[in-house]
């Protein structure tokens, strides 16, 4: 039975919220027209994809810009450029197939050899951080690209990849397709893309205004996330800077932005209050407890269930994310295909449970601490209940709040015992294990360092067939379950606040505002 001063504790951090999105969107037609005022907390740093880029950087190129490939809003890959693509029998070559009639804003055709101009330059930048990607140094290596004809785009691999479709469309990385006149001949660098919205004005800290191409030629799929037809109905879409977040909700409530994007849950009710749309999505960040187990107290596997029986995942998630979220152990989502509810299955929330592994581990009261931060309010939240429910279990904790900047340096060094932690946005469960699989000895970030585990990593992301990548999860899961490295919370849903006159937008699990395929009133 809960105590209490538990339920206070939760009703205190999630005072003042709504445990429930906003109604549904109109499904009236399209009208034509109007400009599109999405808030956003930091201006863009780069417009070239991939290159000194942020979140914010990446939901502005990604409405210039198409890559061969999308994530659908299901978290599939599906056709951009490319409307179909073929793989040989042997798994290593890969032959896209470029959509008819598209064009880059300056009207200048797409040919395949601008797309293997972009692929050689990304190749050739120090800034571009996902080279590793794509050079073996994380197993898949890129040995060619080739354009054999004006329509044709050949990639050839050293080894079969599963993951070679999604890294072509990682939104951070930026494989995304520029026309080489977007580099002048003083190296400077102006973004021709062929995205349904071209670059208007940028006033830098302020605005940045894109304007609809009106030469855009979609694809014949429907539209879903950044795959398939991106169809602009708004004139223009200008994100508007806005740093801080009351004064964001605040422009939203007066007209002055029509979408506010990425909304933590605590904002809820006080927008639907003034009659806005509050929309969630699935979302793709992971909150989770890790245990350093190579620590003299948990690197005892009873001591390790003992935390896992006292954390009721379930109650910090309903409370961090007004129930938007329910608690999910695993290193796959919900929002992932290859998720089922098996990957649910983990130590049960029950306190005598827990009480008595901690006597049969030997356990004698030894002080053990969680790093958190107040940076991110989310991990300091989720630490506070879970030193409350590993006390009530029996176990002497205490907060060591840091610093981000300390928390993160600690984690990269793994100098801590327990820390409260969120992994950002992976698309792909075998993303997702990597973030934490890997050889401890070498790499102190690693949560996880099972010689199998490891082993079951390389595999799934060898194998292409879905079938089998996903029985691969389900056993890394189960192990997961036995060893106890890290305690996943929760995935914390993707939620953006909307104008009532606005519509046919949609949140997805990317996090990321979109621009087409909205209208206004």
């Amino acid at each position: 039975m809960k105590s209490r001063a538990l339920m206070a504790l939760c009703g205190l951090i999630a005072a003042g919220s709504a445990a429930t999105a906003g109604p549904s969107l109109a499904a009236d037609s399209p009208k034509r027209g109007g400009t599109l005022v999405v808030a956003l907390n930091a201006d863009a740093r780069s417009l070239e994809p991939g290159i000194n880029r942020d979140a914010n950087s990446d939901t502005v190129v990604n409405h210039l810009f198409e890559g061969l490939v999308g994530y659908r809003a299901d978290l599939s890959v599906g056709p951009a450029l490319a409307d179909r693509w073929t793989m040989s029998e042997d798994g290593r070559v890969y032959t896209f197939d470029l959509r008819d009639g598209v064009t880059f804003h300056d009207g200048k055709p797409l040919t395949a050899a601008d797309v293997k101009w972009s692929w050689d330059r990304k190749q050739s930048q120090e800034g571009w951080l996902c080279a590793r990607f794509f050079n073996g140094a994380s197993g898949l290596k890129v040995e060619a690209v080739e354009a054999p004809d004006d329509d044709t785009v050949v990639f050839r691999l050293a080894e079969p990849s599963g993951l070679f479709l999604t890294q072509l469309a990682n939104i951070q990385c930026g494989v995304l397709v520029a026309s080489p006149a977007s580099v002048g001949a003083d190296g400077g660098w102006t973004p021709i893309g062929t995205g349904p919205f071209k670059l208007g004005d940028w006033k830098r800290g302020e605005a940045l205004t894109l304007e609809r191409y009106d030469g855009y030629v979609p694809s014949s799929e429907p539209g879903s996330g950044y795959a398939g037809a991106r169809v602009a109905h708004v004139d223009a879409v200008r994100f508007q800077i806005v740093p801080d977040v009351d004064a964001a909700a605040a422009a939203l409530k007066t007209g002055a932005v029509d979408i506010l994007p990425e909304l933590d849950t605590v904002k809820i009710a006080d927008l639907k209050a003034a009659g806005l749309k509050v929309m969630a999505a699935p979302g793709l960040s992971w909150s989770a407890l890790l245990i350093q187990t190579d620590d003299p107290l948990l690197s005892n596997p009873k001591l390790r269930r003992a935390i896992a029986h006292a954390i009721d995942a379930g109650q910090i998630a309903a409370v961090r994310t007004n129930g938007l979220a329910k608690a999910n152990p695993s290193a796959v989502a919900e929002s992932m295909r290859a998720f089922t509810p098996a990957f649910l299955d983990w130590p049960a929330y029950d306190p005598q449970a827990a009480g008595a592994l901690l006597k049969e581990a030997g356990y004698k009261g030894e002080v053990i601490k969680i790093q958190t931060n107040r940076r991110y309010v989310g991990m300091y939240d989720n630490a506070v209940m879970m030193q409350a429910m590993l006390s009530m279990a029996g176990l002497n904790v205490e907060l060591e709040v840091l610093d981000w900047a300390a928390q993160l340096d600690n984690y990269v060094k793994g100098a801590f015992q327990l820390s409260s932690f969120s992994y950002s946005a992976r698309f792909d469960p075998a993303l997702m294990y990597a973030a934490f699989t890997a050889d401890k000895a070498t790499a102190k970030w690693a949560q996880w360092g099972d010689p199998q585990a490891r082993e079951m990593l390389t595999r799934a992301s060898a194998t292409t067939d879905a079938t089998e990548r996903a029985a691969i999860f389900r056993r890394m899961h189960d192990l997961m379950r036995d060893q106890l490295p890290i305690i996943g919370l929760y995935y914390s849903p993707a939620v953006d606040a909307v104008a009532t006159g606005v519509h046919g937008y949609k949140p997805w699990p990317a996090s990321r505002a979109i621009g087409w395929g909205a209208w206004k009133d």
